[in-house]
């Protein structure tokens, strides 16, 4: 079966990428065929005015992919842009795609909020709204069998209206000032390349013909736009396009030293590029349970960023221990970081060591991709080739 992902070059790789993709990715080069991208034309719908930033970025995932265990002798590891073919199809499937059907996307609209950096100021209408929503769960005259599950798609839902609220001007423009968010940083995601960016990456699944796509339940409406475009030029024109499938895998949500999901935007990361110092510097900064101010307070392992960490790299009888002591008090949260950080060092370090020896044979690295590159090329001319001679072009 052939696979296609990608990942847009955005800098060096954090624990969060390896745990959410590249680990899945690895999995399926053993059993499959692959195709793995550095999806440089997607960085630009968002990172357009930075352009100059993209080679770098380039070149950091690309060290990281080989340090993390991406092979290139089973897959075909590339670069978007070096194949010229996408940007034909791309064009085509611009013809044919609708575009009530990009602006129904159900992602369209959160990926821009993300992209403001307004995360926040959901959280904080969440914040405001949580006793009163529940309140009103409570007088409910009906059995609510999972309360918490109903009371975050309320808090979710109700939250996302506020928001949208803000940019619609419905309330206070006030608010936007002080988020040191404008209107004209919305209409700077309001690009065509933003609203058509699904299309291109139809074409980056269908060019290659590939059969299915390891996504996360929150991209799956994207499999079914490209499902729903490989129909539609099948129905037009012939049959050269495979309807790919999702493969829904779980996405552990790694968190980062503040309590919230890894990511670069919130700086919270752990970088695989980073010394075993800035690790340990980090590590000791990590929010822990709120309650437990000190060694002898009852603490909360299901509520601590750490022991998620635990779970992870400690081993699972040690765990258990660090479990108890911290239920007890008898361990306190500075213990507690130093001995997550050596079961994290020890996953780091080979890596570590790994990523240096790749940053220092740069020519090979990327004679890596340019020949993944050429592989990727030739199979998307015999897909566009099938394309203009359907098309009758």
């Amino acid at each position: 079966m052939r696979v296609l992902s990608g990942m847009r070059p955005t800098g060096k790789l954090h624990l969060g990428h390896y745990f959410g993709v590249i680990k899945n990715w690895i999995e399926l080069q053993k059993d499959h065929e692959t195709y793995y991208m550095i999806a440089d034309w997607h960085a630009l719908t968002t990172s357009y005015k930075n352009a100059e930033q993209i080679k770098e970025n380039i070149e950091q995932v690309m060290i990281d992919w080989i340090a993390l265990g991406l092979d290139p002798n089973k897959s075909v590891l590339f670069i978007q842009s070096h194949v010229k073919e996408e940007l034909e199809l791309f064009l085509i499937f611009s013809m044919i795609t609708p575009k009530s059907w990009l602006e129904w996307n159900p992602t369209y609209k959160d990926m821009k909020y993300n992209l403001l950096k307004i995360a926040d100021l959901e959280l904080s209408f969440k914040g405001g709204i949580r006793d009163l929503v529940k309140e009103f769960l409570a007088k409910l005259p009906y059995k609510v069998e999972d309360f918490e599950a109903l009371e975050e798609n309320l808090l979710d839902t109700i939250s996302e209206t506020f928001v949208r609220a803000v940019f619609d001007g419905i309330l206070e423009p006030e608010i936007l000032s002080k988020l040191n968010v404008s209107k004209r940083d919305f209409y700077d995601t309001d690009t065509y390349g933003f609203l058509g960016y699904p299309v291109l990456q139809a074409v980056d699944i269908l060019i290659y013909k590939a059969e299915a796509v390891p996504v996360g339940e929150d991209q799956l409406p994207h499999i079914e736009l490209t499902r729903e475009i490989a129909r539609r030029f099948n129905q037009l024109y012939g049959d050269v396009f495979p309807e790919p499938k999702a493969l829904l895998t779980e996405t552990p949500r790694l968190l980062g030293t503040d309590g919230r999901k890894m990511s670069k935007s919130y700086n919270n990361a752990i970088y695989f590029a980073d010394s075993k110092e800035e690790v340990q510097q980090k590590v000791m900064k990590f929010f822990t349970d709120p309650q437990k101010l000190r060694k002898g307070d009852p603490g909360r392992p299901h509520l601590c960023p750490v022991f998620s960490y635990h779970k992870i790299f400690t081993n699972p009888e040690q765990t258990k221990q660090i479990e108890a002591d911290c239920k007890s008090g008898a361990l306190g949260c500075v213990d507690c970081k130093r001995l997550m950080f050596e079961g994290l060092n020890a996953f780091l370090e080979p890596i570590r060591e790994k990523r240096a020896q790749v940053e220092g044979s740069l020519k090979e690295l990327k004679d890596i991709f340019l020949e993944g590159s050429e592989k990727a090329r030739q199979t998307a001319k015999q897909t566009l080739e099938e394309v203009r001679e359907k098309m009758r072009l």
